[in-house]
């Protein structure tokens, strides 16, 4: 080599970075034992790409070592949202260890410290040997490693970043990452930053005052909302920098100059990928050695499905439809497609006022059309006619069999129904896979999705259509811009399938609940919006005067408590009048360091002060009075006459059904003002309202799960569960159970599910800690099967690190290991309640599925409008009530076979408050 020749970088793995990615992104691979092997061959093919890439290169492989790290002594919340490792990934760790090492790479990983740091160290002591460097690692942390001999590298993306390519993604040069980072803050590692600080923002702060100490230094310069949070998180933003930069002077055992490639050691490789069961990999061994290029088809094969997985294809082929010609080229596309991806562009969010814009189709990866139907801005091309569109494609949108997937296809459904087209063959709905999944993992909108999945970064919508109130509607915006939206839309839609689906095969539980229950809710769900419900308006406006004057009448007694006038709607006079004027305990603290006046410090100020029991009373009028009496009347819809909510399937951790515009979830029930807003929903003339509430369920359920022969007794023979608690807790006859005593067994039995502590219940129950500590270890005496099923709920939860309802939903708790002690005990006390909390949303989904069925099979005139915690709520014809009643009471008792019985409790009546 001649003295020019220029010298062979140094490559510098993240070997915990890929690890991961490989993990997410492959399907799951197992050999015939069920060892778990993706993760190991994406890792190790990674490397293969690497030495193909860099064959006269030293490549060092760093780890995150196990325990923790510095960084963890410095900030203890550091990390602690992350979700603790799946056990089939750390099962991976150890022979992909001994696989890299048999390779002949050295590979480090240095306890105390992460392998950002080791890596970081690597890198500066090749600078000071004028060594060019490659790092390959999907971190955008390592950005801060960048300079002129330090470059990026992801394999799995096939993207390089030097000091150009750090400026150009992140706006600011490699020397300002570390600011920029500590700004944005990162909510996977829990670096605290600046709440809603964005990207953007940074950078504009970057640009204008130079560096993060220029940035709080001219603090006070900054207004709005963000100039608030930045002030107030200031303090913190030394922590966020010190724990996002990375460490580049780690004491290691061996410096670089130490390390060295090795010869392969074929005969532990052999056994290695023998019992792994890489077969194309055992073959090149047999050829000539575990590094022989080109590599075997098999091999790559497996490195195609890796990149396909992971990046997003460069050679998309994207069209738009402009032509009958081209129209008819794709419904011969889709007639022959195994199974193809949709979705609608639409003028609204709201499905009920949503006009079609276009369509766009994916039938393979990389392979998608819009077709727009009506763009209508000035100087916009010819489209095709909509209706013809539609009636085109409604034979195949209604086929059973031909298998459609989408994102959240519950919207589309709802917009091509206003088009007379029912879409059926729902074969995947990627945000409910991902829902599924793993609840808890990552948010399951499409752009979310897409990062997670396919680390992959989408057109966003504000990319292309503006924000704020010059925002366009999709048929403002040019074709040209529109349709790449739309088709990578799609595209990502088909290839988000793949990925998912691939995991929930290695899942057979999740796989049915995907397929059994949610999807087919989907269209159920569906139907329920667009029926709506009925309001009676005027009701609702008197309602609302009586509010106003209700109010009035507490703020002029609060002013008469104060001694003087003020905003009860300000928290800064509030605090100076409760705890400046008055004197009154500071029970708590914001994080400003103000007294808080929370409804929660409130509550208990209440229960010894007159005034803060008034401002509690005026709060929860007004949000009354805001949110329902006078926004409802506005929500209805001229075209229906009624309200029309919206469900969410993948929103609660538990598996619940949330509602939004209306929330009918958190209408409240307990006070009178609440009751009075569902006297408001009404039945139309010649129908009434049923509603059908499941009784205790989840006391029901913990009988079943616990299997507590005291609970199971007493639901079974149909005793009044609080009351048998009461005689049990308190020792006297069911017959001597007073008021107090049934009231305080309620508290007890609802109370232990949720996790309730000696001092909750003392505070709710008002008695003292050591009374409150006595009916709990009363109740757990007498009902020893609660205690063991807690104590033994917690124990797997610690291991598994997650729960399952009865019919195989997960729920993950990232914090069941942590070593914050408030944030572990948290876990565990979800770790009590979900099975339940998810159990009983199983049941009411699977009541839904099987009420609709049963009225589907029936010639009955009833309709579900609304479903609201364990309830079902129906219009119901007059005189078929008792019909219905018994068809949704056997539908619903028979949704799941519980160790007891299923209580229905149905009511009929004009309103919905009458139904109860």
């Amino acid at each position: 080599m001649s003295a020019s020749a220029p010298r062979a970088p140094l490559v510098l793995v993240d070997g915990s970075s890929y690890l991961y990615r490989a993990y997410h992104a492959l399907p799951p691979l197992n050999n015939a034992k069920g060892q778990p092997t993706g993760a190991i061959k994406g890792v190790l093919g990674m490397l293969r790409s690497l030495r193909q890439a860099y064959p006269d290169s030293l490549t060092v492989v760093v780890f995150d070592a196990k325990g923790k790290t510095f960084r963890d002594d410095m900030y203890p919340e550091y990390k602690a949202n992350r979700p603790s490792m799946p056990d089939d990934l750390r099962s991976q760790i150890e022979p992909l260890h001994e696989a890299i090492r048999a390779l002949g790479y050295p590979l480090l990983a240095v306890t105390g410290v992460e392998a950002d740091d080791v890596i970081g160290t690597l890198a500066q002591q090749a600078w000071q040997a004028r060594q060019p460097t490659v790092i390959s690692t999907g971190d955008k942390d390592m950005a801060q490693l960048v300079n002129e001999h330090v470059t990026l590298v992801n394999t799995m993306t096939n993207t390089t970043m030097d000091i150009e390519g750090v400026k150009e993604k992140f706006g600011v040069a490699p020397e300002r990452i570390i600011d920029y980072l500590a700004l944005i803050g990162d909510k996977v590692d829990n670096v605290p930053g600046v709440p809603s600080c964005g990207p953007k923002t940074a950078v504009k702060w970057l640009e204008a005052y130079g560096s993060l100490d220029g940035v709080l230094e001219h603090a006070e310069e900054v207004t709005g909302k963000v100039g608030e949070k930045l002030r107030e998180f200031a303090p913190e933003l030394p922590l966020s920098r010190d724990l996002v930069t990375i460490k580049c002077d780690v004491e290691l055992e061996e410096p670089l100059a130490a390390l060295a490639m090795k010869a392969p050691d074929t005969d532990l490789l052999f056994t290695l990928y023998t019992e792994l069961e890489f077969k194309g990999w055992l073959a090149e061994l047999k050829r000539g050695g575990p590094l022989a290029t080109p590599e075997s088809a098999e091999v790559a094969a497996d490195q195609g499905e890796l990149a396909e997985a992971i990046s997003f294809p460069t050679d998309t082929r994207y069209e738009t439809i402009l032509t009958q010609e081209d129209f008819d080229r794709w419904l011969e596309k889709l007639n022959k497609a195994e199974i193809f991806a949709l979705d609608t562009e639409t003028t609204s969010l709201d499905y009920m006022e949503a006009q079609l814009v276009g369509i766009c189709l994916a039938v393979e990866p990389g392979e998608a059309a819009y077709i727009p139907m009506a763009h209508d801005y000035l100087g916009a091309p010819a489209q095709l006619d909509r209706n013809k569109v539609i009636a085109a494609l409604k034979p195949i949108l209604e086929d059973e069999n031909k298998a459609k997937v989408g994102q959240h296809l519950k919207y589309d459904m709802n917009v091509l129904a206003s088009y007379d087209v029912e879409l059926k063959g729902i074969a995947d709905d990627t945000m409910l896979a991902s829902y599924v999944l793993n609840s808890t993992a990552t948010r399951h909108n499409m752009d979310d999705l897409a990062k997670f999945y396919l680390d992959h970064t989408t057109i966003s919508f504000e990319d292309i259509a503006g924000k704020g109130a010059k925002q366009l509607t999709f048929n403002q915006i040019e074709l040209e811009k529109a349709a790449p939206y739309a088709c990578e839309d799609a595209d990502i839609t088909l290839r988000l399938h793949q990925v998912l689906q691939a995991k929930l095969t290695a899942e057979p539980k999740l796989k049915t609940l995907l397929t059994d229950l949610e999807l087919p809710l989907a269209p159920i769900l569906s139907r329920i919006e667009r029926t709506g419900a009925r309001i009676d308006a005027e009701r609702l406006h008197q309602q609302s005067q009586q509010l106003a004057t209700r109010m009035q009448e507490l703020e002029a007694e609060a002013h008469e408590l104060a001694g003087e006038a003020f905003n009860l709607g300000s928290t800064k006079q509030l605090g100076e009048i409760l705890f400046e004027r008055q004197k009154l305990p500071v029970l708590k603290k914001t994080p400003k360091g103000a007294p808080s006046t929370s409804e929660e410090v409130l509550a208990e100020l209440a229960l010894d002060y007159p005034l803060p029991k008034v401002i509690l009373e005026y709060r929860s009028l007004s949000k009354l009075k805001s949110t329902y009496t006078d926004k409802l009347p506005e929500m209805i819809k001229p075209k229906t006459g009624r309200v029309h909510t919206s469900y969410h399937q993948a929103v609660t951790a538990t598996g619940r059904l949330s509602s939004t515009d209306p929330n009918l979830q958190n209408i409240p029930v307990r006070s009178e003002e609440g009751r009075k807003i569902r006297q408001a929903f009404v039945a139309p003339e010649g129908y009434v309202l049923m509603a059908a509430d499941y009784s205790q369920i989840e006391l029901r359920i913990m009988a079943h799960l616990s299997d507590d022969q005291g609970l199971l007794t007493a639901f079974s023979h149909g005793e009044d569960i609080h009351k048998a608690t009461a005689a049990e807790v308190f020792g006297v006859s069911l017959e001597g159970v007073s008021a107090d005593q049934r009231r305080s067994a309620k508290a007890i039995n609802f109370g232990l599910i949720y996790g309730m502590s000696a001092f909750g219940l003392a505070k709710q129950l008002g008695i003292n800690r050591t009374d409150a500590q006595t009916y709990i270890d009363r109740y757990f005496t007498r009902y020893p099967g609660v205690k063991r099923y807690m104590d033994n709920t917690r124990s797997d939860a610690g291991e598994k690190g997650f729960v399952e309802t009865l019919f195989g939903r997960r729920l993950y708790l990232p914090d069941i290991k942590s070593s914050n002690g408030m944030r572990r005990q948290a876990a565990e006390r979800t770790a009590i309640n979900a099975p339940m909390q998810g159990t009983a949303a199983d049941i009411i989904k699977r009541a839904m599925l099987a009420v609709d069925a049963a009225l589907g099979a029936s010639d009955l005139d009833a309709r579900m409008i609304m479903q609201v915690h364990d309830e079902l709520v129906l219009e119901v014809k007059a005189d078929q009530v008792e019909a219905v009643k018994a068809l949704i009471t056997k539908a619903m008792s028979e949704a799941a076979e519980l160790k007891v019985p299923l209580l229905v409790e149905v009511g009929t009546g004009c309103s919905w408050e009458e139904a109860h």
